[in-house]
């Protein structure tokens, strides 16, 4: 048993009573828009609702699954993770194993530094439109894709992460026969799923919640994907482009719980990916941050 000094007692106190107030005050946000996104128009309006549900009813969730721009938007942000998230995961493995080998690839310092300024500065906004235009790839998902194709923070995480690995590894691959794809394929990715985990789930959450570069390169609201769709609609709620039976829905729907049930809806695919990527994130983090 390790007896603790007075101070280190109070220490240890004030810290979790600190770090409990913190979370308290980040939970109680979300579970104030929750409570809303299930209360009735009636008691939202009359300011009721503060963490628990005021006339509860699944109006709101059902106004919103019957937009066919809610559900249109979601299967672009599913196309854009999934495309996106391959294409991330696969040109990071490509990219940091070479330069992990620093008796192979000449001039290895000199590409390390250029993948860094690439993520300290960029040509800025207009320039990146321009090349996307000229590229001819507005309203299309490619230009929600391409242009992060290579995260320069997870190309580090990976880099660190494979020079960790035993160098015999690879070289008793070499006297099996193996070549450098065959040893990255089947030796050094197999062995990378807590930092793969790590750099996917990164990957996962910007794709999925980023919106200003759809909000820019897509010209018209049926190429949105959902975050920005989402953008749109809570800054300014369209009633004209709604139908008839909609209309009337929204007759029994607060504006306000409306978009609180959007939302909602729209973190469930991360919530529910996140329980099982959880448990790698802090080794991958730890592992793929220190370098040996």
């Amino acid at each position: 048993m390790i007896r603790l000094s007075m101070g280190r007692r109070v220490f240890v106190v004030a810290n979790y009573a600190f770090l409990s107030i913190l979370a308290i005050l980040c939970i109680f946000p979300v579970v104030h828009e929750l409570a809303i996104s299930f209360s009735s128009a009636d008691a939202i309006s009359a300011g009721k609702v503060n963490f628990w549900p005021i006339g509860f009813t699944t109006s709101a969730y059902e106004f919103t699954l019957q937009k066919d721009e809610f559900i249109h938007a979601t299967g672009i942000s599913l196309l854009r993770v999934l495309l996106g998230c391959s294409l991330n995961m696969l040109l990071t493995l490509l990219i940091a194993f070479p330069l992990s080998k620093e008796s192979v690839l000449k001039f290895r310092t000199g590409y390390v530094w250029y993948f860094v300024f690439t993520m300290l500065f960029s040509g800025g906004m207009i320039p990146g439109y321009l090349i996307v235009k000229n590229l001819g790839l507005i309203d299309s998902i490619w230009a929600l894709v391409l242009p992060g194709a290579v995260p320069i923070f997870n190309v580090v995480l990976m880099l660190n992460f494979f020079r960790g690995l035993p160098k015999e590894l690879e070289e008793a691959a070499f006297m099996d026969g193996a070549g450098y794809l065959t040893s990255l394929f089947r030796i050094y990715a197999p062995l990378s799923l807590p930092v793969l985990a790590t750099t996917g789930l990164f990957t996962i959450v910007t794709h999925w919640n980023t919106w200003f570069d759809g909000l820019i390169f897509m010209n018209s609201m049926q190429h949105y994907p959902l975050s920005t769709y989402l953008q749109t609609v809570v800054v300014n709620m369209n009633l004209g482009s709604m139908s008839l039976e909609q209309l009337q829905q929204f007759q029994v729907v607060n504006q306000q719980n409306a978009k609180a049930a959007q939302v909602f809806l729209s973190i469930v695919p991360i919530m529910a990916i996140y329980p099982f990527l959880q448990k790698y994130l802090v080794q991958g983090m730890v592992i793929g941050g220190v370098k040996e």
